[in-house]
């Protein structure tokens, strides 16, 4: 397990990364000022698909992430729109 400075470095890299500072620094600006419950959002985010359905979309955003050359992390929190 990493040290919490280490999780809130990594954490500020890959959002900086993925929206650039000025986005990232607004997103944490976000979540400072509005409560957000994080567990809550994870929970309700895929109620209304199956398992299967999950599985199939996550197995898409891995195989789409492999053909980017981006290395899967397990855990996407994103999934690939229905289709």
């Amino acid at each position: 397990m990493i040290t919490d400075t280490e999780l809130r470095l990594q954490g500020i890299t890959v959002l900086a990364q993925a929206l650039g500072s000025v986005e990232a620094e607004r997103f944490v600006a976000l979540i400072q000022r509005e409560p957000f419950d994080y567990t809550a959002w994870r929970q309700d985010k895929w109620n209304d698909l199956s398992i299967d359905e999950i599985s199939e979309r996550a197995m898409a955003a891995r195989n789409q992430e492999a053909e980017q050359g981006a290395a899967p992390d397990g855990d996407s929190a994103t999934l690939p729109p229905r289709q």
